[in-house]
Parts: C-alpha cells; structure tokens; sequence
C-alpha cells in the first residue's frame, strides 16, 4: 500500500525553517487572535479566557474534582489551583474536600458561576461570526484540530536528528 505524500516529502529542507511554513507558529498565532478577540466579549462578565474555559467545563458537570478538571482543560495542578483560587475569591465555584477521600478537592458551581452560563450565551456567536466560518466549517475545523492534538499527544518524541 502506497504512502500518503506529506509536507515534509515535497518541501526543500530550508523550507522548513520559514517561520510561515510551522505548524506551530500557524497555530500558536491563531490561538492568540483567538485569545485577543476573546478579552472584549469576556470582559463584561469579569472573566478571563481561562476562567471561561473553567466554566465551560463546569457548566457541562457540576462537581467535578481537580484533577478530573484539569484532565478536560489539558492543564497541570500548578496551573489550575491559582485560577480556580481566583474563582472562588470571585464567588463563581467553591472547592471542597471530597467526604469518602480527603485527598481529592471537589469544584462545584455557585449560584453565581451558574448564573454566568446566561450571560455567556452571546459569546459563542459572536465568536462564530467574527470567524468568517459557517457552521458546518467551524465543526470541520474544530474536528481537525481535535484529531490533530489526539495525534500529537499519542505521538512518540522524535530527535531532531533523525
């Protein structure tokens, strides 16, 4: 069976040294526009882009553990910990002791992080519209770009030798 041809197969190897031929600088740079227009949608709300994604979660389920949280939004407890402290001060979530195993830190909505999610329901549209897409690209797009992190979080370290 034949090989798919990729990229790397048909670009000269200095190519691949042009900042605008990275993957990575395509998407790291496209996470930030996505982060920039984020700020004035989640500004009104008082939140900050990964609080929102917090609550993203949370509003999917209620009452999850810390690291159940952090496993969904791809971040560490060292991350987590100060944003969810943050949250709390602010009075969206409270965190508690888990009753059958003190280790475990459970994080649960407040009537007021509940109360967000109406608040919040413009931000996905307008979010969409600035996009150019229609809704049929953004659910392609955002498949692809799920398989990809699935594919390079399975991935096997390569050298940058080899």
């Amino acid at each position: 069976m034949a090989r798919a041809t990729t990229p790397a197969d048909t670009a000269r190897p200095t190519d691949w040294l042009q900042l605008d031929n990275q993957l990575c600088f395509a998407l790291y740079s496209a996470s930030l526009a996505m982060t920039k227009l984020y700020k004035p949608l989640l500004e009104p709300l008082g939140l900050t882009y990964p609080q929102y994604l917090a609550l993203l979660v949370l509003w999917e389920r209620d009452g999850l553990a810390v690291n159940e949280l952090g496993e969904r939004l791809f971040l560490d407890s060292g991350t987590l910990t100060p944003l969810l402290k943050r949250m709390e001060a602010a009075g969206w979530l409270q965190r508690q002791r888990a009753s059958d195993d003190e280790r475990r830190v459970i994080v649960s909505l407040t009537a007021a992080g509940r109360a967000l999610k109406r608040q919040a329901q413009a931000v996905p549209r307008a979010l969409a519209a600035a996009t150019g897409c229609s809704a049929d690209e953004l659910v392609a797009l955002t498949r692809q770009l799920q398989q990809l992190r699935t594919q390079l979080l399975d991935a096997h370290p390569v050298s940058p030798t080899h």
